[in-house]
């Protein structure tokens, strides 16, 4: 059975699987090349403003948590997203990879959460 994952783009080695940066900003050093890309969903990313105001604060990160949701029940791209998500799933895992140092408080932790919700 195929999974989501969420990984750190720069972790050294990284499963195999449909690779998709869910970050609106491109990771600092990081190549194309070494990405190995098959999707920079970066319409999924929080907002800039929730972003900046976020900064990975863990005592934020209830809040940011709310809003995020809010923005990915509100965005007119969720609908697409959810369905290469479904497709990719039927033939291999799917790897949501992330540039944040943070590990724990960040977007890709609430993304994850949402769609083992609305998917599994």
């Amino acid at each position: 059975m195929s999974k989501i994952i969420v990984k750190r783009i720069y972790d050294k080695e990284l499963p195999t699987g449909y690779r998709i940066l869910i970050d609106r900003v491109w990771p600092r050093g990081m190549s194309k090349v070494r990405a190995q890309l098959d999707l920079w969903a970066k319409q999924i990313a929080p907002s800039a403003d929730l972003r900046k105001w976020f900064s990975h604060d863990p005592e934020k990160f209830p809040e940011f948590k709310k809003r995020y949701i809010a923005e990915i029940e509100a965005n007119d791209y969720t609908p697409e997203f959810l369905n290469t998500i479904k497709t990719a799933l039927e033939n291999q895992d799917v790897l949501l990879l992330f540039g944040s140092k943070e590990q724990k408080y960040n977007n890709a932790q609430v993304l994850i959460e949402y769609l083992n919700n609305k998917i599994i």
